[in-house]
């Protein structure tokens, strides 16, 4: 298949792109295009206009910036990757990404161009989430901020409206002493996930705190278990606590079957995976 016709803009600046997208009511942004492609060959997607926003060398960055790290919507998934303010802050992102996607993908694909597909299978609307980032969302004239946990509202669906771009996401660096966990279930390594299930939390005082876990894969779009955290919050972690509330967690999940793995798989591979993350978490954490 071949993409339907379209027009292509190759903005200078980000005045001009965000120009396009006010003008244009039917347009899409492509940075690496590692799935609006595809979409397109397929006719999944037809946009009428395509704005290349290549050459906004302004949007590719990986900042420490106070107390958070920025991410410029040019930020490549290998760079991101390789970046030693991420390995240092969020080690967390660093280990997911030996499971996300494969090398020629990551090379041009962008981590914000990801989160705007927004596949429920994507490991990183998870992450971003427990991480309680913040999307940057601009368009001619004006800029807004979204929480990760308010971005996702369906398969492929976000609050992104027709004339914002996504920007940048900005990360607050977790505090000393937080414990983080990613475990993932998949046809294939690097293979979108069947499961994945995300973690951070910290130990006080012997008992559990700042509890986050999401899972990505499980539902029609990567979603907190905010019941679960309530829950572990003030425990002393164990075994049986976390196959407790595991249990507990899975039994509220309706998740979605597919062609290859059943709703039932997809919710005992929940069960399974998230006290191994929980322990992961904590041991980190201690």
């Amino acid at each position: 298949m071949k993409p339907a016709p379209f027009d292509y803009h190759r903005p200078e600046d980000l005045q001009s792109a965000l120009s396009l997208l006010g003008t244009h009511t039917d347009a899409s942004i492509i940075a690496g295009g590692q799935s609006l492609v595809p979409m397109m060959n397929y006719r999944l997607a037809q946009p009428e206009h395509l704005i290349d926003i290549n050459r906004l060398s302004e949007l590719d960055y990986i900042r420490e910036d106070g107390d958070q790290i920025t991410i410029g919507a040019l930020a490549r998934h290998d760079a991101i990757h390789a970046s030693e303010l991420i390995a240092e802050h969020m080690p967390l992102i660093s280990h997911a990404y030996e499971w996300i996607a494969h090398k020629a993908v990551r090379n041009r694909g962008t981590l914000c161009g990801n989160l705007c597909h927004a596949d429920p299978a994507s490991e990183m609307p998870a992450i971003i989430q427990v991480l309680e980032a913040t999307l940057i969302l601009a368009r001619n004239g004006s800029s807004r901020e979204v929480p990760a946990k308010e971005f996702f509202v369906g398969t492929y669906d976000t609050v992104c409206e027709e004339d914002e771009m996504l920007v940048e996401l900005r990360i607050p660096k977790p505090t000393a002493g937080t414990g983080w966990g990613f475990e993932e279930v998949s046809m294939r390594k690097g293979d979108f996930a069947w499961a994945a299930v995300v973690c951070l939390l910290r130990v006080e005082n012997g008992r559990l705190d700042d509890v986050r876990v999401a899972v990505s894969g499980a539902a029609e779009i990567a979603l907190r278990l905010p019941d679960l955290e309530v829950a572990l919050a003030g425990q002393a972690p164990s075994s049986d606590i976390f196959e407790n509330a595991a249990t507990k967690a899975v039994d509220a999940l309706a998740p979605v079957g597919s062609a290859t793995v059943s709703a039932d798989y997809k919710r005992d591979l929940v069960r399974a995976l998230l006290p191994r993350v929980l322990s992961a978490a904590t041991a980190r954490a201690s």
